[in-house]
């Protein structure tokens, strides 16, 4: 019995000795707003609309910003878009190499060598653009080039429904063929 007493007297002992008085800390978040509540890489996503696939979301870094007011994603490697028909076949397409979405207005903002490819496979690029997903409509007030099977239109801003197939160019020119008879 003395001998366990001695023991247990002396593990008690080392284990008071053996504590580290320096305490662990680390620095506050002072800004939370500004640290993305998700923050992932290597993204692909595929979005459904009753039971169908429609969109597939690829990007190499897609950041949440929960805390944020108003509360945005962005994708500063860029990111690229697919809209499937029924037969899971892509129809349309989207990139771009940067890419801000607002969660209060709807708006993404798609920036820097923005192209697109639409279901009558006319081919858009711009600079920048702006898809506001509430009014369900596609502007830029940047360069835009629109290429089509016969003809090139160019122009300094334009509107459009959301899939491009409806387009208002500003400020046209461009390069069509004429049937000589």
């Amino acid at each position: 019995m003395k001998k366990l007493f001695a023991v247990l007297l002396s593990s008690v002992l080392v284990l008071a000795s053996c504590h580290n008085d320096a305490k662990m800390t680390a620095d506050a978040v002072v800004d939370r707003e500004s640290i993305p509540g998700l923050d992932a890489s290597a993204v692909t996503t595929l979005i459904s609309d009753s039971g169908i696939t429609r969109y597939r979301i690829t990007t190499q870094t897609w950041q949440i910003y929960d805390k944020a007011t108003p509360v945005y994603w962005e994708f500063p490697d860029g990111i690229y878009m697919e809209k499937f028909n029924y037969d899971l076949e892509v129809d349309t397409w989207l990139r771009s190499d940067y890419a801000h979405y607002n969660e209060e207005t709807q708006i993404w903002e798609l920036r820097g060598h923005v192209q697109s490819m639409n279901t009558d496979s006319e081919f858009f690029e711009t600079p920048q653009l702006f898809w506001n997903q509430k009014t369900e409509r596609i502007y830029s007030d940047s360069a835009i080039s629109i290429t089509r099977e016969t003809s090139i239109i160019k122009g300094i801003g334009f509107d459009s429904n959301q899939e491009l197939t409806k387009y208002t160019i500003h400020n046209p020119t461009g390069v069509f063929p004429i049937k000589d008879e």
